[in-house]
């Protein structure tokens, strides 16, 4: 098998084992792509070309040293074509906009409201926390933020009114995920400049897939509770619902859902670009918490050094799988990909279901943010070039009708490899925040049936491309 490969070949599947080896080991993951590239960048100098002039173009290797220029050139075309993005400047003003509503006290004021509400219901506080994980979803974009404050919120409360563990679990860890799809999710920016389509269009796409799942998980905990009664008990003491507790509750999620039509609307509307929709967030949560009196110096300050350091995170990734995308472009890593992915499938859907399965298999290595920067790319020329546009609904408003379903598609499949064992971070994150008689087993067994639930909407928008591509036609044709 091996002499039928080349060795640049040989050497981009060395790259990609390289680098999950040393994320294995515990290194960074912005300094195993980094030491990767370079490693890989001295061996096609020594090893891959004859004559030492293979990266020549990029970095002149010789027995005097490096050219610095060019090494200065790469460096700024990479950090230029990065932080002068217009999009990622969206991507703080989003962070700073979910911390400061955890900070804000809304999350725990819609919880005590809506268990008033919900909790006399059998599986109320199900329902409570799914609901909570929609609308905080719509709020953070975030999956750590939103499984950790349902776990520490929900979880006591379920556990006290003697809820199953697998259906409290699942249920928490399913509603936490939804930040990933539901807009204004942070990957979704992330996604809409590596695949260079509209983020308006990307935001608008992912809401009826969002809420489809929502839906879904609501239904199965209606049912299930129906089924099985007692995993789901109401309490022994109920307050009796009135025009008191309906008040409570609005004004418990009156302003956030002001804030998510503040934010969606304006970019739905056309009044602000994605941009400045995120300052209009970042604002409106400052608000909210200095209207629930959780607004202090010491709260802005733990909230813009939490923005600073996760925005850093991300950039220093963003700009580490840049370099280690070109440096394996350089291999020919695109083409060589392209040809392997087209080779195992001829028909056009197949592929796309490969490269879903593929990227599942991804996400219980790799988090999001190495998934979105480093593969998606890679796999933006093949969707491109299946030639099933006349397939996919566009409207006539559309610009990238195929790369947004895609981009969706691969959102889904992203936030099912996170909910699925052993493996997916929202167990973990979940896990983390557990009291001592939740066990790993129970958070398996939990969120099972979620990941059937999730592969049922991924079919819906698979079969169904018009859920994604309606919404941003009926903006754009208004």
């Amino acid at each position: 098998m091996f002499e039928l490969l080349t060795l640049n070949e040989i050497a981009v599947i060395a790259m990609f084992l390289t680098f999950i080896w040393m994320l294995f080991r515990g290194i960074p993951v912005a300094m195993a792509l980094v030491g990767v590239s370079l490693v890989f960048v001295v061996i096609a100098e020594v090893f891959l070309d004859p004559n030492r002039s293979f990266f020549r173009g990029l970095i002149e290797f010789d027995r005097t040293g490096i050219d610095y220029q060019k090494l200065g050139a790469l460096s700024g075309r990479i950090f230029g074509s990065t932080v002068k993005n217009p999009v990622l400047v969206a991507l703080p003003m989003f962070i700073f906009m979910g911390l400061m509503l955890d900070q804000s006290g809304v999350a725990q004021r819609m919880m005590h409201a809506m268990q008033k509400l919900f909790g006399g219901l059998r599986g109320g506080l199900s329902l409570t926390v799914l609901l909570i994980g929609i609308i905080l979803a719509a709020s953070t974009g975030v999956i750590g933020a939103s499984v950790t404050l349902l776990g520490v919120m929900a979880l006591p409360a379920m556990m006290a009114q003697n809820y199953s563990k697998p259906i409290a679990t699942g249920t928490i860890a399913s509603a936490g995920t939804l930040g990933i799809l539901i807009p204004p999710s942070i990957m979704l920016v992330i996604m809409s400049d590596q695949l260079a389509i509209s983020l308006g269009d990307l935001f608008m796409g992912a809401l009826f897939p969002g809420l489809i799942l929502g839906a879904l998980y609501i239904t199965f905990i209606v049912i299930y509770g129906l089924i099985k009664p007692d995993s789901m008990p109401p309490p022994e003491k109920t307050e009796e619902v009135g025009w008191p507790v309906v008040f409570e509750v609005l004004k418990a999620v009156v302003p956030p859902m002001f804030l998510i039509l503040l934010v969606l609307g304006s970019i739905f509307g056309g009044i602000a670009t994605p941009t400045e929709a995120s300052g209009l967030g970042a604002l409106g949560a400052t608000l909210l918490a200095l209207a629930n009196r959780r607004l202090n110096f010491k709260v802005l300050k733990e909230v813009s050094r939490s923005t600073l350091n996760t925005s850093g995170y991300i950039v220093g990734i963003f700009l580490a799988a840049n370099f280690f995308a070109f440096i394996l472009r350089r291999y020919g890593g695109d083409e060589i990909i392209e040809g392997l992915v087209l080779s195992v499938f001829s028909d056009p859907y197949s592929v796309i279901l490969f490269i879903l399965f593929i990227i599942f298999l991804l996400g219980f290595l790799l988090d999001w943010i190495e998934i979105t920067i480093i593969i998606m790319p890679l796999m933006l020329p093949i969707i491109q070039g299946l030639g099933i546009e006349g397939d996919i609904p566009d409207f006539n408003q559309v610009a990238e009708p195929v790369v947004t379903w895609f981009a969706i598609l691969v959102a889904v499949t992203l936030q099912t490899s996170f909910l699925t064992p052993p493996v997916g971070f929202a167990l973990f994150y979940l896990k983390g925040v557990c009291p001592p008689g939740v066990t790993i087993a129970h958070i398996y067994k939990g969120v099972i049936p979620f990941v059937l639930l999730q592969i049922l909407g991924l079919f819906i928008v698979f079969e169904f491309p018009a859920l994604v591509t309606w919404l941003p036609s009926v903006a754009y044709g208004n």
